[in-house]
């Protein structure tokens, strides 16, 4: 029997902060849309808040799509091994098969928007 999905609205205060796996140095994130919060099927959708030196480890994803959207602070995005400045208004595009890394490499807070999509990398 399949789970009947229902439109949710939720405030970010209800969702509580989590580190996730890979995640280091207060790399704190908020799942917002997920199968564990909304029962979503598709996406994946978190705002996260990185402390200075805070960092995701170097990572690929086989089918996985993402977006991040850089909300305030700025950091370090590495792509395939090129770093780059990444800072707030810049939007990150990456496909499936592109090894990836963000940090905060600044002063204060890095907040940014993360979507994934499958939400399982299969």
């Amino acid at each position: 029997m399949a789970t009947e999905q229902k439109a949710i609205v939720r405030n970010i205060a209800e969702e509580p902060w989590q580190q996730f796996p890979a995640h280091y140095g207060g790399a704190l994130s908020k799942a917002l849309v997920h199968p564990t919060t909304t029962r979503s099927t598709q996406i994946d959708y978190r705002i996260s808040t990185y402390a200075p030196m805070a960092y995701v480890e170097y990572h690929v994803h086989k089918v996985q799509e993402q977006v991040y959207h850089v909300l305030d602070g700025e950091g370090l995005m590495e792509i395939d091994g090129e770093r780059r400045v990444v800072r707030k208004h810049d939007v990150i595009f990456l496909p499936p098969g592109v090894w990836h890394s963000i940090q905060n490499s600044g002063l204060g807070d890095l907040t940014f928007i993360v979507a994934t999509t499958p939400i399982k990398d299969e």
